[in-house]
């Protein structure tokens, strides 16, 4: 990982207590999650991760705090998906965080990560789970 992976990764994953939320406000499940925590009084960092897709490092974080491999954080219905191949179980992690990276539609959303968690919002609800102490 380059330091700027490294770095991109410390920028935009915001681990203080309001915490962060990858937020896409034309899908109706990103935007019941930034509802319900607002309405819950958090008012996390928003990124419009299309406009502002996250570095590989970034990616790289959020999924060692989702706990997921890469290819579970992938959207298998876009066209991109089918376009780049990424169905062909040879890809390692790092080509899947690279194309996640460059094409950032291929993101599952929303992710809302807060402190040392994060979950995927669907349904949206979840985003819930990171406002009690884990246990």
């Amino acid at each position: 990982m380059s330091r700027d992976d490294a770095d991109a990764g410390k920028a935009s994953v915001d681990t203080s207590t309001q915490g962060t939320l990858f937020h896409n406000p034309r899908c109706s499940k990103s935007r019941g999650a930034l509802e319900l925590l607002t309405e819950r009084g958090v008012t996390p960092t928003i990124v419009r991760y299309l406009e502002q897709p996250p570095q590989p490092g970034e990616l790289r974080e959020i999924l060692r705090l989702l706990g997921l491999p890469a290819r579970k954080l992938l959207r298998t219905g876009e066209a991109e998906y089918r376009e780049l191949r990424l169905d062909d179980s040879s890809l390692d992690e790092g080509a899947l965080i690279e194309a996640m990276s460059k094409h950032p539609k291929l993101i599952e959303r929303p992710i809302f990560v807060r402190g040392d968690r994060a979950v995927i919002g669907r349904p949206p609800e979840r985003v819930l789970e990171l406002l009690t102490p884990a246990g």
